[in-house]
């Protein structure tokens, strides 16, 4: 072949390989296998051009190892699994630590049904009331109305503590967990609360074979590996784990009117994850997944964006519901923004100093509630309560947690140019 037929054919081949590559990338847009294939293909085409007439005529099975790869022959064509092939991975030993401790959650609710008997007396007003029982034939049964995930996390006195989402088995008249062994039993909700969004339920000990422990969520950085675990759009699917970042260890959200610090992360979060764990690289949980963002205010749609309960603030909470079945939760009357997550921009605009960094802009004050008795404004920054320095909503609230109703809070308040100090009288939230 002359040196002319050479480039001839290279550029034929490089651009057979373009090509192969440009519809395998097209069709992963439409699915991963069909790419798959197609990237495959055009591999394949770039070994057989480069190595030429030599890989069709090997009468014996060698190896060619190069500073980029190995390449390997054989007479008949055939191949075999290399059972030295890594099995497991750093998230593969966190997902065991959690496995057997991650539950479906089922949240059943009545439902009625009446004859047409009972709708012929309602039309002549006639109510559920009537002494006749062959008349009226309304009856309830329970049903199925929604799904959710769940950890257990303790034993105790003959029962497994399982934490949830409030938002999982509100308004149930009955609760079932699907264990990992594919079991479906009773569960009873020992507390809940909603402005947390967390509940706890108990099941019979007997039933568990592993428990799940909590991380320290303050420890958390941004870029750190975690995987959530559940039931992503209900028990068919229990068990699944996807992977992700943390976003974001604390950032501030407004849920059903109040303020909660969350974990962002960009680990797959759907419709029944809500109460799974997410789990750091030593199997720990450090938070409870609980919602995702799905679209923007302005109708478009957000990917990678789901928000997870912080350990810490679990712990509290559901020590308090296993001890009191709810919580009592003393409040300043006031809606807050860390100032590390407010740009310059809206600095600006709300008239907050350039030179304050860290502290909590107040952006609301309620009226006639706590902190409004004791002379906070709006556009007050709180540096410090009761000495410590509170940079964020969560440190906040855990001041705040370990107070009782009635008792005063000392904040250090930044008020334009001056340094005070406001005492507060803790308030029973409403």
């Amino acid at each position: 072949m002359t040196e002319e037929q050479r480039k001839q054919k290279n550029k034929k081949d490089n651009g057979l390989l373009a090509k192969a590559a440009i519809i395998g990338v097209v069709a992963g847009l439409l699915g991963g296998g069909v790419s798959y294939a197609g990237l495959n293909a055009a591999n394949v085409a770039n070994n057989n051009s480069s190595a030429g007439s030599s890989a069709t005529t090997s009468s014996s099975t060698s190896s060619n190892t190069g500073e980029t790869g190995s390449v390997t022959s054989s007479s008949k064509g055939t191949t075999s699994v290399n059972k030295s092939t890594t099995s497991s991975g750093t998230m593969t030993a966190a997902y065991k630590k959690v496995q057997n401790a991650v539950v479906s959650v089922l949240n059943y609710k009545y439902t009625s049904s009446s004859s047409s008997n009972s709708d012929l007396y309602s039309m002549f007003g006639y109510g559920d009331d009537s002494d006749s029982s062959s008349s009226s034939s309304s009856k309830k049964s329970l049903t199925l109305y929604s799904e959710g995930s769940g950890v257990i996390y303790t034993t105790a006195s003959g029962k497994g503590y399982i934490v949830t989402n409030n938002h999982v088995i509100s308004g149930a008249a009955k609760v079932k967990v699907i264990l990992a062994s594919g079991k479906t039993i009773a569960a009873t909700v020992v507390g809940k609360d909603a402005t947390s969004d967390l509940a706890v339920l108990s099941i019979d000990s007997k039933y568990v074979t592993q428990t799940a422990s909590f991380g320290d969520s303050s420890a958390l950085q941004s870029g750190q590996t975690v995987i959530a675990v559940g039931s992503p759009e209900g028990s068919e699917y229990a068990s699944t784990v996807t992977q992700g970042i943390v976003s974001s260890p604390s950032r501030t959200l407004t849920y059903n009117g109040n303020q909660m610090t969350v974990i962002q992360t960009d680990a797959a979060i759907n419709s029944g994850n809500s109460g799974g764990p997410l789990v750091n690289s030593d199997g720990q949980v450090i938070g409870i997944n609980s919602m995702k963002l799905s679209s923007s205010t302005s109708g478009d749609s957000v990917e990678g964006m789901g928000f997870a309960i912080p350990s810490n603030e679990v712990v509290t909470i559901i020590n308090q519901l296993v001890k009191n079945g709810k919580i009592t939760r003393p409040q300043l009357g006031v809606m807050v923004a860390a100032l590390d997550e407010l740009n310059s921009y809206y600095k600006k605009q709300m008239g907050i100093s350039s030179s304050l960094k860290k502290g909590l802009y107040v952006a609301k004050v309620t009226k006639g509630g706590a902190a409004d008795k004791a002379g906070m404004k709006k556009g007050d920054v709180i540096l410090k309560a009761d000495g410590k320095t509170v940079n964020d909503v969560a440190t906040l609230h855990n001041i705040l947690y370990n107070r009782k109703v009635g008792d005063k809070v000392s904040l250090t308040v930044q008020r334009g140019s001056k340094t005070i100090t406001i005492t507060v009288a803790l308030e029973a939230s409403k």
